[in-house]
């Protein structure tokens, strides 16, 4: 079972945690890590890029000039390629990247990424953290008190609007209410850090799958 290092509200370290086995139960699938990962980059792809070909240019209904005798290269039409104004050869145009899952994959690489975190001791437990009002200078100097060093994605127990408010502004640190992490963010992230309760309360519900954790 893995062990987690575990920090109170103030700062203060207390006693190393056992993670729970239902998440991290040990198997890293890095085939699955990266098929999910390769899937969420792809849809994150807009596919709106478009441009128009010659035959979708307004204009150009007739030839520019005669075919012969004037001793300038022969055109068909000022809507060609080589004419300013006139259309793309081999335009772009729009189209879909979207891949789709399934579940049971998403849960694996899920529960994958986050056990190649635990075995590199860059979990991180921490209790609640109930600010009122966003303070990004509090949550940065909380950030270096518990040693979380590099990429911080932080996971918190439901929505924070203060915790997220106060991140914002902080190069290189993500927050999201745990569950909705999708696998790149666990890749993306040098150190995770997780609110305790966020770990009972998934737990606790019932009928909880990982398998249907989004990618």
């Amino acid at each position: 079972m893995y062990k987690a290092a575990y920090y109170q509200t103030d700062g203060e370290k207390g006693e190393a945690r056992d993670l729970p086995a239902w998440l991290f139960d040990g198997v890293v699938n890095e085939g699955a890590i990266h098929q999910v990962v390769k899937a969420y980059l792809a849809n994150q792809r807009q596919g709106t890029a478009a441009a128009k070909s010659r035959g979708q240019v307004a204009g150009g209904g007739r030839k520019p000039w005669r075919q012969k005798g004037t001793g300038r290269a022969r055109q068909g039409t000022i809507r060609a390629v080589q004419w300013k104004g006139g259309g793309v050869a081999f335009p772009p145009i729009p189209g879909s990247w979207n891949q789709k899952v399934p579940k049971k994959l998403k849960g694996l690489a899920r529960r994958s990424a986050f056990n190649a975190r635990a075995e590199e001791d860059r979990v991180v437990l921490v209790d609640a953290l109930n600010m009122t009002a966003p303070k990004t200078a509090e949550l940065r100097k909380y950030l270096e008190a518990i040693e979380a060093r590099g990429k911080v994605l932080l996971l918190t127990d439901g929505p924070k609007e203060a915790v997220y408010l106060s991140a914002r502004n902080l190069p290189n640190v993500e927050v999201r209410p745990f569950g909705q992490e999708s696998v790149y963010d666990i890749v993306w992230a040098t150190t995770v850090v997780i609110e305790q309760e966020a770990l009972e309360n998934a737990q606790g519900v019932p009928g909880h799958k990982e398998e249907d954790g989004d990618a």
